[in-house]
């Protein structure tokens, strides 16, 4: 199946998930509420702080691997933006409330060598990337993601 194109600081989000538990796998929602500096209401992963509050992947890197949203642990499922490409410092707007901080890429972990093997190695740039809730809101399946800024170059 193909992504729909979209310009290229523009994508869609596909599926909105939470960890509800260690080793289970990611809960598919309708939506999420995004709470300021702490991730995802639910979410096992919401810290206050943290850098690692959201995690972002695309589609076009699922389907390269065959897999489904949520395969990889990711909250966001984007279409048409490749994330892998977006530099740490990179504000994204989601939906019409929510603004999230990219922190920087998430390297892939040993767990990913339980979803299949050589994956860990085969996902090096590609595992999405990691953000900051700057601002809350609800993000639901079908909302905008826009880049709003980045760093320069």
């Amino acid at each position: 199946m193909s992504s729909p194109k979209f310009p290229s600081k523009l994508g869609l989000i596909e599926a909105t998930m939470i960890a509800v538990k260690h080793g289970r796998p990611m809960e598919n929602r309708p939506g999420v509420r995004a709470i300021e500096d702490r991730g995802f209401e639910g979410c096992r992963h919401q810290r206050m702080g943290s850098k690692r509050q959201v995690l972002i992947l695309d589609r076009g890197t699922l389907n390269a691997f065959k897999l489904q949203p949520g395969d990889l642990k990711e909250n966001l499922t984007v279409l048409g933006l490749d994330v892998n490409k977006l530099a740490a410092g990179t504000r994204l707007a989601c939906g019409d409330e929510a603004v999230l901080e990219i922190t920087g890429p998430c390297e892939p972990c040993a767990s990913m060598e339980k979803i299949r093997a050589g994956l860990r190695d085969a996902l090096e740039d590609r595992r999405g990337v990691l953000c900051r809730v700057l601002k809350g809101g609800l993000i639901r399946p079908g909302d905008a993601m826009t880049v709003l800024d980045a760093p320069p170059e």
